[in-house]
């Protein structure tokens, strides 16, 4: 009998390390069936890294390049320089472009709004240099903007040599610079009508544009983004999609095929979808209590804060979140309704999700011998 339980006690121990092995081996499982060399998976509206692989290598990123291109095109667009509607005429320089292209010729026009057609969905690279040239009166010119925006949105590892992704040494990003330029893109929300056509047409009809992003027809939620595919950049994608709230950015590079692309992207944002979710942190109003102040004509100031935007956490775990409210011992006049006079901090397990500033809710004005005075007089008009 004594036999037996030992036996089984052995068997147990045996199955349990079993178990742990086949846990250690299914992740790494999981790991290596991403065929993609490098890769990121971020949160769009928050930033958040939820998964990365090789994310800060530099490499070469093809098409993925316009992303950048299209980003100050965008900006152009909002600041008013230029219109959708405006006419572009095709330089010599824009029409001798290589690899995918719509065939401009030099000196033909084109609206805006098809120059942008055939750069997001059929991913020409002659309307590209159209486009920047149109923006920044040369390509040169237009680069120098790029790589001077890249600096401003902390893309440290990016270099950009045109504004296409034609193969060129010591053009490289990041998969992290990518998912970056990408989130800032999208911000941009005319670039959905896009990136999310399947098929549109120019020049009267008589030029098809079919989008170079497959996912389109595979992948519930997916909203685009951009392709890219060189000898030295080998398959890529920013792809971008959204369910429930959630909305996320998958970027992989150099995959050895297209079908390698699609399939890494796609089991990005599977992860994604599967694991995380956004929720809209509760503040605790009874902590929101007025505030002393010092040397002012009031002897506190009442203060609000609000909840600008949701937070990512891991599915399951929204009753955890957990928000304090900080706020200053006193606050000295003069003070200016808004000003920021503490802050609500969210957290989960210890990690910080989110900060909300907590600010005043009115105006109070610094004590002096003129505001009291100001008062008698109103308070003795009144009575």
């Amino acid at each position: 009998m004594k036999r037996k339980r030992v036996i089984a006690c052995v068997l147990a121990v045996l199955l349990s390390v079993s178990s742990i092995t086949l846990g250690v081996g299914a992740e790494e499982k999981k790991e290596e069936s991403l065929a993609a060399p490098s890769a990121i998976l971020m949160e769009a509206n928050t930033g958040k890294v939820l998964y990365e692989k090789n994310a800060d290598e530099q490499r070469a990123c093809a098409s993925i390049t316009k992303v950048m291109t299209l980003l100050l095109v965008m900006e152009a667009l909002d600041d008013g320089r230029i219109s959708l509607t405006d006419m572009v005429s095709a330089s010599e320089h824009a029409a001798s472009m290589g690899g995918s292209d719509i065939w401009l010729k030099p000196g033909e026009s084109m609206s805006v709004d098809d120059l942008l057609k055939a750069t997001v969905i059929a991913s020409a690279n002659d309307a590209a240099v159209a486009l920047a040239e149109y923006v920044a009166g040369s390509e040169e010119a237009f680069l120098e903007q790029m790589n001077q925006r890249a600096k401003e949105l902390g893309m440290t590892n990016t270099v950009f040599k045109n504004c296409n992704g034609l193969d060129e040494d010591g053009h490289v990003t990041t998969a992290r610079d990518v998912a970056i330029m990408s989130r800032e893109l999208i911000k941009h929300k005319k670039i959905f009508d896009y990136s999310q056509t399947w098929i549109d047409y120019l020049r009267d009809g008589q030029t098809q544009l079919v989008n170079t992003n497959k996912l389109l027809k595979s992948y519930n939620g997916i909203t685009g983004l951009k392709t890219g595919t060189t000898g030295k950049a080998g398959s890529c994608i920013t792809a971008t999609a959204e369910r429930d709230g959630v909305s996320l950015i998958a970027v992989v590079l150099g995959c050895s095929n297209t079908k390698d692309r699609f399939s890494s992207a796609a089991s990005l944002l599977d992860q994604g979808f599967a694991n995380w979710s956004v929720t809209v942190p509760t503040i605790p109003q009874e902590s929101l209590t007025a505030i002393p102040v010092e040397n002012g004509m009031m002897d506190s100031v009442e203060v609000e804060a609000a909840v600008k935007e949701g937070v990512v956490i891991p599915k399951g775990k929204t009753e955890q979140v957990t928000c304090k409210v900080v706020l200053e011992e006193s606050v000295m006049a003069p003070i200016k309704k808004g000003q920021k006079v503490g802050k609500v901090v969210c957290s989960l397990d210890e990690e910080v999700l989110a900060e909300y500033p907590v600010t005043a809710k009115s105006d109070i004005e610094e004590i002096s011998f003129g505001s009291v005075w100001n008062l008698l007089i109103r308070q003795f008009l009144q009575t």
